[in-house]
């Protein structure tokens, strides 16, 4: 016999009167058969009726030993048991109870519950002994008038409603005031009684108990309708459950996202600092500052191992809000610290600040213990604390690459909530981010700050100003880029009063295109004081490229990255007023008239500097007094938007617009105003140059016969003209000048012979031969009968030289008035 599951007291029916029951008599026959028991094994009453009951077990042999319980235990529940009559077996729990007739015999009360049927309701049973007594939910039932009809165990630790009496009464009467808002809680009832759909997962934010902690608590509410057999509402159930965690999670996410957008968004150091401080402020802290040391904010190399109370701190950054306002204010009042202004609290020794950089880790204060620290001190600001009811003060240490950078700090006065674990976690997050930035915005501006020196070291610094021409620039470096480039220009003084101009344009916006730019422009330099024509100097600038090129070799080009130059040589003399000038694959030259009228000079291109073997031409142009030569680079008037062609008819257009009484600088403004785009793709140098003639009674020319005696004449007609121009006591040195030049040129040189002399800021003397002949200077020995003439015109003179042309030669020799 197999071992059956027989329980003990069996407590209440799954239903009143059970789904069957049947009457025995003390010798186990059916006396009595409900239609529950017809239904349940298909059969009738009047087939069963006088039968014994064992018949209707599925195993007859059971009946003994449930007979036996029977007998001995009196009331009890035995299950599952096995019933058939017709058809397959049904599984039940079966509950006995003894009885006495009214003639005193023995019966037995069987009620028989199917087991689906039982386990479903034993389902039930638990469902709601767990909702009601073990679930973690906070769960409420109220009925159609909105009153408490039922609570669940879980609010049995809420101290705001432990003394309070719920049923009958409602929400609005049991609450303690301020903890919910009441209308906006009622109306959520009613929407679902009057449409019958749940309202799930709505979050309400409720204060503190109280008693409790400063703190918001944010809840999930589900509102379910309850419905009877019907459909119709009969009451509402509400689940309730703290999400505070959650919903804090949810925050500190979204200000993580928010801060990895935001903070960084540029290099600049100062606005990296603002946005952390944008960051924060109103949703985690109050009012928050950050100090960074002197060292960052002067673009130094930050120094490891540094003594904190030797790190001076000055306030970058500062937002608050103020009460009754979402919106960011200016917090120069809160911080007690100006913008830029040393934070003496933050550097004195024992300050929370040296403390947390000493140690690299974050200070949480409550308020009592800041005002505490703050009261030694600093007093003025302890009272600021006091009079903001300051009650949460967190310090985070600024670190990057292992080396302090400063601190940020964040305080709440408004916000109920006391800085957690959590916000401190969140607090590290956001200064980290921050300090990588401000490292990066400091490295940057290192970085550019060199570049800056370099690219000025490249340049010239101040231009000089002959008296033949009167210049003027500007040079913009390409946006996004460090400020290096390859674009430079130059005044270069010339012998015989004149002046070169030039502006070149290397590719690239590199350290290597700068560092290839000066060395072009030393390169011209030097071809410039040889007194080349601008298509020779062109020429012998191409090899330079050359050569430069192959140093780097092909290791040394970017892939894609074009290799070359471009520049435009031109050179003004003032006595004859033209300007001869050549180009390398340069945009053509400018000129604007004294009357406004602007042409472009048509100029041979030539290719650009770098591709070897090419020839260069030259042109000529006559430049009135008042001219205006514009040189530039093809930055200004190219660009990906705007054709080459383009941008020179709105060069024309613009320098049309500009009076000739700006002068070269005003043009260089007109033009940089309506040319130079907010976002410049290249590099753009522009010189300006407005040109003024030497006058006629400064220059004088003759011609020399070929012949030693005309020499004493040469000296005579120099000291009559150091006479005319009133420098008579500069007629012994300029004769001794004249004599030695002019001889040199009739021993050694071919006629022609000119001797010219020039009256400009100093005194030039020229003596053109037609020899190609170049002398040079030695010194004589005492047995030598000649050698020194060129000697002593060194000795006498502050510069001499010889240059070339296709007639042959030039000596001259310049002489400062007065020296």
């Amino acid at each position: 016999m197999r071992d059956l599951s027989f329980q003990g007291d069996f407590g209440e029916l799954p239903e009143p009167g059970g789904q069957a029951e049947a009457l025995l008599d003390a010798r186990g026959v059916v006396i009595g058969w409900s239609p529950g028991a017809a239904r349940m094994l298909g059969c009738p009453a009047q087939e069963i009726l006088g039968r014994s009951a064992a018949g209707l077990l599925d195993r007859p042999e059971d009946a003994e030993e449930l007979a036996r319980r029977c007998d001995t235990q009196g009331s009890v529940r035995l299950g599952p048991v096995a019933l058939r009559y017709r058809g397959e077996p049904v599984e039940v729990e079966v509950w006995a109870r003894p009885l006495v007739s009214e003639s005193g015999e023995r019966q037995w009360m069987l009620q028989a519950a199917d087991m689906h049927v039982i386990r479903t309701y034993e389902f039930g049973r638990a469902l709601l002994q767990g909702l009601f007594t073990d679930s973690p939910f906070r769960i409420d039932v109220f009925d159609t008038r909105l009153r408490f009809i039922a609570r669940n165990g879980s609010w049995r630790d809420g101290e705001a409603f432990r003394a309070a009496v719920f049923s009958g009464r409602t929400m609005r009467e049991v609450a303690p005031p301020g903890l919910l808002d009441m209308d906006a809680f009622e109306a959520r009832q009613r929407q679902v009684l009057e449409s019958g759909e749940a309202l799930i997962d709505t979050e309400v934010v409720t204060p503190g108990l109280p008693g409790g902690p400063p703190r918001e608590y944010v809840w999930s509410e589900s509102i379910l309708p309850l419905r009877d057999r019907s459909g119709r509402v009969i009451a509402l159930a509400h689940a309730v459950a703290d999400v505070t965690q959650r919903a804090r999670l949810r925050e500190r996410l979204a200000l993580v996202n928010d801060a990895s957008t935001r903070i960084g968004s540029t290099l600049d150091l100062s606005r990296t600092a603002w946005e952390l401080a944008d960051v924060v402020v109103p949703h985690f802290a109050d009012f928050a500052y950050v100090n960074l040391l002197d060292s960052v904010f002067s673009g130094q190399e930050p120094v490891s191992g540094q003594r904190p109370e030797a790190m001076v701190m000055r306030r970058a950054a500062h937002r608050s809000v103020r009460e009754g306002e979402s919106e960011y204010v200016d917090a120069s009042e809160l911080g007690a610290v100006a913008l830029g202004e040393v934070d003496a609290f933050a550097t004195l020794p024992g300050s929370p600040f040296t403390e947390a950089l000493a140690h690299g880790e974050p200070v949480l204060m409550s308020g009592d213990e800041l005002r505490t620290a703050l009261a030694v001190i600093d007093p003025a600001r302890e009272a600021l604390g006091r009079d903001l009811a300051v009650h949460s003060w967190l310090l985070v240490p600024m670190f990057a690459r292992g080396t302090a950078l400063g601190t940020a700090v964040f305080i709440r006065f408004r916000n109920p909530r006391r800085f957690e674990v959590d916000d401190v976690l969140l607090a590290q997050e956001f200064v980290a981010r921050a300090a990588v930035c401000v490292d990066n915005a400091s490295r940057y501006s290192r970085e550019r700050t060199t570049a800056l020196a370099l690219q000025r070291s490249l340049l010239p610094q101040r231009l000089p100003s002959p008296s033949a021409v009167d210049a003027a620039w500007r040079y913009l470096p390409a946006s996004g880029h460090s400020g290096l480039g390859g674009d430079w220009f130059d005044v270069i003084p010339l012998s015989g009063a004149r002046v070169a101009l030039v502006v070149g344009d290397v590719v690239g916006h590199d350290l290597q295109s700068a560092v290839t730019m000066g060395r072009l422009r030393t390169a011209v330099r030097t071809l410039a004081d040889l007194d080349l024509p601008p298509d020779e100097l062109l020429t012998h600038l191409d090899d330079q490229m050359n050569r430069f090129l192959d140093e780097r070799g092909d290791e040394g080009l970017e892939a894609g990255e074009a290799a070359g130059a471009t520049c435009i040589y031109a050179v003004y003399d003032p006595v004859s007023r033209t300007c001869v000038m050549a180009r390398a694959g340069h945009p053509p030259p400018a000129v604007l008239s004294a009357d406004g009228k602007v042409d472009f000079v048509d100029l041979p291109g030539g290719p650009p500097l770098g591709l070897g073997g090419v020839v260069f031409e030259s042109g000529r142009i006559e430049l009135a007094d008042g001219d205006t030569l514009v040189l530039y680079t093809d930055g200004l008037v190219e660009s990906r938007e705007q054709g080459i062609d383009a941008g020179l008819e709105r060069l024309r257009e613009t320098l049309s617009r500009t009076p000739a009484s700006a002068g070269p600088d005003g043009v260089c403004e007109a033009v940089v105003r309506e040319l130079a785009r907010g976002h410049q793709q290249d590099d753009m140098a522009l010189l300006v140059a407005r040109t003024q003639g030497l006058p006629s009674q400064s220059h004088v020319t003759w011609d020399i016969e070929v012949d030693v005696e005309v020499v004493s004449r040469a000296r005579a007609l120099t000291t009559e003209q150091m006479e005319r121009w009133g420098l008579g006591e500069e007629a012994f040195i300029m004769e001794l000048v004249v004599s030695e030049l002019v001889t040199n040129a009739i021993r050694y040189g071919g006629a022609p012979i000119t001797l010219r002399l020039i009256r400009d800021r100093t005194l030039i003397c020229e003596v053109s031969d037609g020899s190609s002949t170049s002398p040079h200077v030695r010194r004589a020995q005492e047995t030598d009968e000649g050698g020194r003439g060129l000697y002593l015109v060194t000795q006498m003179t502050q510069s001499w030289g010889t240059r070339y042309d296709a007639r042959g030669k030039t000596i001259w020799a310049e002489r400062a008035l007065g020296g």
